[in-house]
């Protein structure tokens, strides 16, 4: 079938909603009785009647049903105002109220399907079979399988545009599109990476690892809470018939008194005319849908319209460390060589090791090999002691990985474990036939968005927030420092977590934010429970009222702001259309509005109270902005990662100043300056002339990068006055140029860290 016959099909299957049949049958007889009221008034009086007595039978419907569920007031306003508009033959007005009361339900349910649709979105992607690979080779068959017969160890087959059914690793190279978890719309290149069920495969057929049951991998948890979220009512709409027990009979009194001291019944129909409860029966949960629409678009599955308030008036924002403001995986951050070594060799030297141990510490040393466009050495079977480290064999020569080697250290291996405890990282020895050659600092770094997500935070009005942790106190405390938290828990067991957030929740709405198994019981305890749902635990995903569907810590950021704005436009539309109609009601009282006219102000008001209220399911234009180019900002990133032994080289040389001169100096000090010239400095290039051109359209213009641009100038001119060290140093560094080589590299290490450290905050958050 072509485009043309699918559309038609489409357009064949759709059926009217009860809300939009209602609406039209009211509609036609209201226009019918203005046609017939051109013959006679009693055509017309019949057939605005009708429409009068069409919506009175689901109005009462409505009413009956908030009776049996505990609640009054907000739907028997409307029959009031139907009845008394029959009873008094107001007949147009009763059949316009008729038409508001309906119109109002279709926005209703409107609203409701779009958020319904964003939601459940997930559940109609959610795959029902997996391929089957049954064995290890790529040349094993294939059988199709029901998804819960997978489990952790087996091999699948993701054809292309098929959605990964399970979580699992990918064995090669495969592009995936994850739009529909993370809105992004550029297929992402994973190579021997994690990938989550529900991303589709962009590419060519893959292999995956299975890592987890469907039952138990990440996009199971968020189907069961967008069935949840799609199921489920907004509590918040009960604000409506909190504020009908005084209203109704505030409206009834009114028209009391109306009619006894007119002796007109016709102004006690007025007044209940206007006193139609559209802006309180569906100005406050339209509000909610759309804010949960919206936060589902943005990356956050929310479970109801309660979760979303509560997270509204949030106070205090409890979060974990590892994985939730740090990466949650170990990198290594530094390269340190003995004299006359370099990164490259060390590194390849223990990747040929790492690459047979499973140790966590393993993998940040074969991802640093990578990431520096480094080969693995040619290694043997390692074998690993608990504790000590792991062993084998490279080109005949023993290579032991691990703790520090026995003895005295030598003067830069003592400098290297210096700057570890400095640093508060993890070091990694390389020995080489018993002698350490190298040691590789190690640490869980900072996400880059966490700076920018706790700035977000506290201008959304969240007053204190802390970190809870089992980490060691001066790591805790450091990463407090460095994102400005109000406080830090360290060394804290799940209970501790728990009696923490359960005081705070006695004090204020408190937040739980957090991806391990060890943080569901805090985040079952918290007023609002937060679960990072791409790499976290299924048990924390569970426990949550809210997930985060993607790796980004700033949509919790993201997520406080819609359902800040969200309860904003909420009670504002409440407010400020239970206010007009009091004032359209005494207007009534006093004889100023007969009953039909008293219908239109009230279709008025709810027209604009419920337009005021659809504006939670967009984004407000001051936060909207062109989208960062994702493409670039991906590309220098990974280009960030790979300069590490530029980086390293440049602080090794400075350290070997320290020795003073020497053929050994001098090679690390001219090692340094290649690495400068021919790899940091054309990246650097690239970024002034491709990536900043295009940020500065994102930014509004030039000035949001020039702080930048600065500091590109200065490290190019520290580059050249190291180039013309060298140059006047043709048969090697003299005495009276150390101190003034060390200034310079040391100058060169600073800026290095601080300028990598500003782009990736500033800019690799944006996409």
């Amino acid at each position: 079938m072509g485009r043309r016959g699918e559309q038609a099909g489409r357009v064949s299957r759709w059926r009217p909603s009860k809300e939009v049949l209602l609406l039209g049958g009211v509609t036609a007889l209201l226009a019918a009785g203005g046609l017939a009221r051109l013959s006679g008034p009693a055509p017309a009086a019949v057939l605005w009647a009708a429409a009068t007595v069409l919506m009175v039978v689901p109005a009462t419907v409505w009413v009956l049903a908030d009776l049996r569920a505990g609640r009054w007031g907000a739907d028997l306003l409307a029959i009031l105002a139907l009845a008394g508009a029959v009873a008094v033959g107001e007949y147009l007005a009763g059949a316009i109220i008729a038409t508001m009361v309906a119109t109002g339900r279709v926005l209703e349910a409107a609203a409701a399907r779009r958020a319904g649709r964003d939601l459940s979105a997930l559940l109609a992607r959610a795959p029902t079979t997996a391929h089957l690979r049954r064995g290890d080779t790529d040349d094993a068959p294939v059988d199709t399988v029901p998804v819960g017969d997978v489990r952790a160890g087996d091999r699948l087959v993701v054809l292309p545009g098929e959605i990964v059914p399970v979580d699992g690793v990918v064995l090669e190279e495969g592009t995936f599109d994850e739009s529909a978890l993370t809105g992004e719309a550029e297929p992402v290149v994973r190579t021997g990476e994690a990938v989550r069920s529900g991303v589709v495969n962009a590419g060519a057929a893959v292999d995956l690892q299975v890592t987890a049951s469907a039952e138990a991998s990440t996009y199971a948890g968020i189907v069961r809470l967008a069935e949840q979220a799609a199921s489920g009512t907004a509590p918040i709409a009960r604000l409506a018939d909190r504020i009908a027990v005084w209203f109704l009979p505030a409206a009834l009194a009114i028209a009391g008194l109306a009619w006894a001291f007119s002796g007109d019944p016709g102004r006690a129909v007025a007044v209940l005319v206007t006193a139609t409860p559209c802006p309180l029966l569906l100005a406050v949960p339209v509000a909610i849908t759309g804010g949960m629409s919206r936060a589902s678009r943005s990356g956050v599955v929310v479970k109801d319209g309660a979760t979303l308030e509560l997270l509204g008036r949030v106070k205090t924002l409890a979060m974990d460390k590892t994985g939730t403001v740090t990466a949650g995986r170990p990198e290594v951050i530094a390269v340190m060589c003995a004299p006359g070594d370099t990164p490259e060799r060390v590194l390849a030297l223990a990747a040929g090791v790492e690459a047979y141990s499973p140790h966590v510490l393993a993998g940040a040393v074969v991802r640093a090999a990578r990431a520096a466009g480094v080969e693995p050495a040619p290694g043997r079977a390692a074998a690993g002691t608990p504790g000590q480290g792991v062993e084998g064999e490279v080109d005949g020569k023993s290579v032991r990985i691990g703790r520090p080697p026995d003895g005295d250290l030598p003067a830069w291996a003592r400098s290297a474990a210096r700057r570890g405890r400095l640093d508060l990282a993890t070091v990694i020895w390389v020995q080489e036939n018993g002698q350490p050659v190298a040691a590789f600092l190690v640490r869980d770094r900072m996400r880059p968005d966490a700076v920018r997500t706790i700035r977000r935070l506290r201008v959304a009005g969240i007053a204190n927030i802390v970190l809870l942790t089992g980490d060691r106190v001066d790591n805790a405390a450091e990463v407090a420092a460095l994102l400005g938290l109000d406080g830090v828990r360290a060394g804290c067991e799940p209970a501790d977590k728990i009696a923490f957030v359960r005081a705070e929740t006695g004090r204020s709405v408190t937040a739980m934010v957090g991806d391990g198994v060890n943080d569901a019981p805090a985040l079952a305890a918290a007023s609002v429970g937060i679960a990072l749902g791409s790499r976290g635990s299924t048990a924390a995903a569970q426990a949550a009222d809210a997930v985060i569907v993607d790796d980004r810590i700033d949509r919790l950021a993201d997520a406080v702001d819609i359902a800040r704005r969200t309860r904003r436009l909420a009670t504002q539309s409440a407010g400020i259309g239970t206010g007009l109609s009091v004032l359209a009601m005494l207007a009534a009282a006093g004889g100023w509005l007969v009953p039909v006219l008293g219908a239109l102000v009230q279709e008025g008001i709810d027209i604009a109270v419920i337009g005021n209220a659809l504006r939670s399911l967009v984004a407000p234009m001051s936060s909207r902005r062109r989208r960062a180019p994702d493409g670039l900002l991906r590309r220098f990133e990974v280009e960030h990662e790979t300069l590490l032994p530029a980086r390293s080289a440049v602080r090794r040389a400075a350290d070997a100043l320290a020795e003073g001169g020497g053929p050994g100096v001098e090679n690390a000090v001219r090692h340094a300056y290649r690495l400068l010239e021919d790899r940091l400095l054309p990246h650097e290039l690239a970024e002034e002339e491709q990536l900043y051109p295009a940020l500065a359209e994102v930014l509004g213009g030039p000035e949001g990068t020039m702080t930048m641009s600065l500091e590109h100038a200065e490290i190019e001119r520290l580059v050249r006055r190291l180039r013309r060290h060298l140059d006047e140093a043709p048969d090697g560094i003299q005495a009276d140029q150390i101190d003034d080589l060390r200034a310079t590299l040391y100058g060169l290490d600073a800026i290095l860290t601080l300028h990598f450290a500003q782009e990736e905050e500033a800019y690799f958050t944006l996409r």
